[in-house]
């Protein structure tokens, strides 16, 4: 257990928290909410030891451990995958060789009748229990199956750190802290350098997992999956809500109507108070009642609404200009790093309009071909834009392309052409750069406002295609929200890489799954891919590569995907459908009560104790209330029945 005690911390003169107080507890599973900026990582940093608060206390039992992943970081390790990976188990190693260096002397020694052989034994013993306690014996095994499940091949183990990709080594300091069984785990956005499969797998290791965990993502399906409670930080304070992310959505939602409904009521009787008061001031034979009225509003606790940070991001995609049918168009394309195979002979067509994710594992070849198609990458075969296709890429890593000496100003007037010159200041301001903010430089912006100054740059030219590489990165929550309704709305042609399933439900119309040098097309979106693909997550195409058995080879017949799909659909069909009887059936149970209380309001006066305490009419004003409910939720659940019953037709 963790304990945090009135802490403070302030930069630049504001305040980033104020006297905040909460506990970890031992299998807590916390989310850690917030705007970007808001003081997650601070908080993080704060809770592993790496960064001192001005004030407070962060106390933890003797002997406890945490594990702390940053959104950031450099590694430069001149290990391989596995021996780096290898190094969370130094106790064991420690132990192995102790263990060696005892067996050694025993076996050197002759005076077994001795005091120091007895005590030597004893510390043999003693260290070879110890290793064994800890499974120092299957250390290799852990770390295999933890590297496997965080998307490494076997063949990658070999080879040497510093040959990945940052994110990549992002995943083996991951599988590092998951590999030393903290009693704590922190982990700050650590699904943005995974894919679907990895995080699900992901998901459910830290579900499982036997001490607690505080993570910060913008990942609202991860997050739903994973965590029991939700710590939000806001304006300095924290609100704790003991539910997942959607749920703490709508308790605060309901927790802000209750204090603006209690906040409007006090200001109205205050009003009357105080129109009392001004009425008959002066009026010596109202004195005493002005007098006590005037002791009511000093002695009012006074109802206070959280003043909610409402500040978002604004914007919407220039119109797009016209393009051909066809937008693009590939015949054989293939890709070859080296002897490295990643596509082969693909065969495909998107046409104007068209919205396209593409998902697959890491390293499958979803950002090569988004580089293929934007003309940045070499190639064999043939990948042929359409007329007048005109493109905006966002990078994967396109924070990290920012020039840090420049500034944000700079960066956007660096680039931006005709009439976008005299608004840049206004485009900043879309995208919350302030006039004090637009003068920074790069390299002092946090990951989010780095993303939001590179999703910037691409209202500067209107274009037909956008190709985007996993852009919501580092954006928080309503940001990314404000996306999406803004793609939504953009009437030119989309390709979107990314593993955040929330984000994808209902923004594409096509799915290009990426798997064994090829893509495969799906119909729909994120969901009714996974649906018709019989995979409550894409972790089941790694298991089957586990398992020795190619993806292909266990690939559906489209009758049997079909088959699978309606079967699946119809399941949904008759579990609304109960939904709604049971509430039907509620329903008529609470009007039945109503018309007792009916009966018995008509008589009064054969339950005068009962009216008289007003007992008989709450209650049935109760009823109502449960009634109105009842009928609300019955809409909500006949709509979805017509929803999924269309679907099912």
């Amino acid at each position: 257990m963790i304990s945090v005690s009135n802490l403070s911390v302030h930069f630049t003169g504001e305040y980033i928290f104020e006297n905040v107080s909460f506990l970890i507890n031992d299998r807590d599973r916390i989310g850690l909410v917030g705007r970007n900026g808001a003081g997650k990582t601070t908080l993080l940093r704060i809770l592993c030891g790496e960064m001192e608060p001005e004030t407070g206390v962060v106390a933890s039992p003797s002997g406890s451990t945490i594990g702390y992943l940053p959104q950031e970081m450099s590694v430069g390790s001149e290990l391989n995958v596995l021996e780096e990976a290898m190094t969370a188990f130094a106790e064991a190693h420690s132990l192995h060789d102790l263990i060696d260096k005892y067996t050694r002397e025993l076996a050197e020694r002759t005076d077994y009748e001795s005091e120091a052989y007895e005590k030597l034994i004893h510390r043999f013993n003693d260290a070879n229990d110890r290793y064994h306690l800890i499974g120092g014996q299957n250390v290799q095994e852990e770390a295999e199956k933890v590297l496997k499940g965080l998307g490494f091949e076997p063949e990658d183990f070999s080879k040497p750190m510093k040959t990945f990709s940052g994110g990549w080594q992002m995943r083996v300091e991951l599988a590092k802290i998951l590999l030393t069984c903290p009693d704590v785990v922190l982990l700050d956005e650590p699904t943005n350098h995974l894919d679907i499969e990895s995080i699900q797998w992901l998901e459910d290791f830290l579900i499982n997992y036997r001490g607690a965990v505080v993570l910060v993502s913008h990942d609202r399906a991860f997050l739903d999956n994973v965590t029991n409670r939700t710590i939000e930080i806001m304006n300095g304070r924290i609100y704790d809500y003991k539910t997942g992310y959607s749920e703490y959505v709508e308790l605060r939602e309901d927790q802000m109507e209750q204090q603006r409904a209690a906040f409007d009521n006090q200001q109205a009787q205050i009003a009357q108070i105080e129109r009392f008061i001004e009425r008959f001031r002066y009026k010596s034979t109202k004195s005493r009642q002005v007098q006590s009225r005037v002791k009511m509003l000093d002695k009012m606790d006074r109802v206070e609404v959280d003043d909610v940070d409402s500040s978002a991001i604004r914007f919407v995609f220039p119109p797009a200009p016209h393009s051909g049918k066809v937008v693009v168009e590939t015949s054989k394309l293939t890709k070859r790093y080296g002897e490295k195979l990643v596509l082969k002979d693909l065969e495909f067509h998107i046409e104007k309009g068209d919205f396209v994710a593409f998902v697959g594992r890491n390293g499958e070849g979803k950002t090569t071909l988004s580089r293929i198609i934007i003309g940045n990458l070499e190639h064999e075969g043939i990948c042929k834009l359409g007329h007048n296709v005109r493109i905006g890429y966002y990078a994967q890593n396109q924070a990290e392309l920012l020039d840090p000496e420049r500034t944000v100003f700079q960066t956007i007037d660096d680039i931006a052409v005709g009439d976008m010159r005299t608004n840049v200041r206004g485009i900043l301001g879309s995208f919350l750069f302030g006039t004090e903010a637009i003068e920074k430089k790069v390299k002092v912006l946090s990951g989010g406002e780095k993303a939001r100054l590179a999703l910037a740059k691409l209202l500067l030219t209107p274009v037909n295609l956008l190709v985007l590489d996993e852009p919501t990165n580092h954006l928080d929550m309503v940001s990314k929200d404000i996306l999406k309704n803004a793609l939504l709305k953009f009437d030119g042609t989309l390709i979107v890489v990314s593993h955040d399933r929330d984000f994808l439900q209902g923004l594409t119309d096509k799915v290009f799954e990426f798997r064994n040098h090829t893509i495969k097309t799906w119909i729909g979106d994120v969901k009714e891919y996974l649906q018709a693909r019989k995979l409550a997550s894409l972790a089941q195409l790694e298991a089957r590569r586990l398992n020795g058995t190619s993806a292909a080879d266990n690939q559906p017949s489209d009758n049997k995907v079909n088959y699978e799909r309606r079967k699946q659909l119809d399941r949904e069909v008759r579990k609304v459908a109960a939904k709604v009887q049971k509430v039907e059936d509620e329903i008529v149970r609470v009007e039945n009560d109503i018309k007792q209380y009916d009966i018995l309001l008509a008589d009064p006066e054969s339950h005068k104790d009962a009216v008289k305490s007003g007992l008989l009419f709450k209650e049935y004003q109760r009823l109502k209330s449960l009634l109105d409910e009842k009928m609300e939720l019955w809409e909500v659940l006949h709509e979805e029945l017509e929803q999924v019953s269309r679907n099912a037709e």
